[in-house]
Parts: C-alpha cells; sequence; structure tokens
C-alpha cells in the first residue's frame, strides 16, 4: 500500500510541474526582454543582486510599449506600485534561464505572462486603408514620430506614406 501511494505522490508532483511550467508562447514578453536584459549585464554585475537590480531600472527607462508595462508589473520604473525586482534579480545572479525566472514570476503576478507582443504590420504587402486608426498611431509610435493635426484616418495615412521611404529600410516593423 505504501508503494502504490508514493506512486500517486510522485505522479501528481509531475502533473503539477507539467501544469505550472511554460508552453511554448507563454510569458512570450517576459522572456525576451529577460534575455535581452540578461545580454546587456557585465560578469561583474551579473554576480550582485543589487547591481542587477539598479542596471534593471536603468533598462527600464528606455523601454516601451509591452516592455514598458513588464518593468512596470516588476517594480522597475518609478512609478511602479508594487516591487518584486528581486525576483528577477537573484535567479539572473544563478545564472537560471530567462524561462525559468518567467515561470517564477508568473507563480508571483501572473499578469506578467499575459503581457502579449503586438503583431507585426508588414507596411510592404498591407492596405493602409485597411488598418485601424490605433494600429496607424502603432506605426508611428514605433517609429518615434507624431502626427500632429491628424484627425482623421486619411491624415495618419497620407503622414505614413510620406515617412515610408525614411523608414523601410529598418528591420523592427
Amino acid at each position: 500500500m505504501f508503494k502504490f501511494s508514493l506512486f500517486h505522490l510522485l505522479f501528481l508532483a509531475t502533473a503539477v510541474q507539467v501544469v505550472l511550467s511554460l508552453r511554448e508562447g507563454d510569458c512570450e514578453v517576459c522572456v525576451k526582454t529577460v534575455e535581452k536584459f540578461a545580454a546587456t549585464l557585465s560578469d561583474d554585475v551579473k554576480k550582485d543582486p543589487k547591481k542587477i537590480e539598479a542596471e534593471f531600472k536603468k533598462f527600464c527607462k528606455g523601454s516601451k510599449n509591452k516592455e514598458n508595462r513588464f518593468c512596470y508589473y516588476l517594480g522597475g520604473l518609478e512609478e511602479s506600485a508594487t516591487g518584486i525586482l528581486g525576483e528577477l534579480s537573484k535567479p539572473l545572479s544563478w545564472s537560471m534561464p530567462a524561462d525559468k525566472i518567467c515561470e517564477k514570476l508568473k507563480k508571483k503576478d501572473a499578469q506578467i505572462c499575459d503581457l502579449r507582443f503586438d503583431k507585426q504590420i508588414d507596411l510592404n504587402n498591407v492596405d493602409l486603408k485597411k488598418l485601424k486608426v490605433r494600429d496607424l498611431k502603432k506605426i508611428l509610435n514605433d517609429w518615434d514620430e507624431v502626427c500632429d493635426g491628424c484627425i482623421e484616418k486619411t491624415d495618419f495615412i497620407k503622414r505614413i506614406e510620406e515617412l515610408k521611404p525614411k523608414y523601410m529600410g529598418r528591420s523592427d516593423l
């Protein structure tokens, strides 16, 4: 009877671990941002959690969109309501992989894994007239451009068409 119970306990533990582990595509913003941040760290900083936290706050100052929201959730921004930076800095100092760090962060705050990157718009093959104004604004925002005086959709389309030659050589859209 004892062996039978032990078997069930091990099976249950394995099943719980599989449920809690990340699947492909889960926590995409977390994993990519942690990998990007870890790549910026020097070897001496990687060993000290306090230095990692300071560097993460610097990293977050230049963040935009979903990365900025990720920084907010972790406490990397001045306006962050909470702070769980220790849950990032300590595992990073142990050289834990980004996906495992994100699993731990998910247990602390599930919102972290709810973040998804916006779908990229292929400007070579898209009809701008069929896009929503929100998407047109996103294109301009990604280019760090503004559209002063734009009120109607046609105004945004015109501005994008003006700027297209300048940005079409870039690979981030």
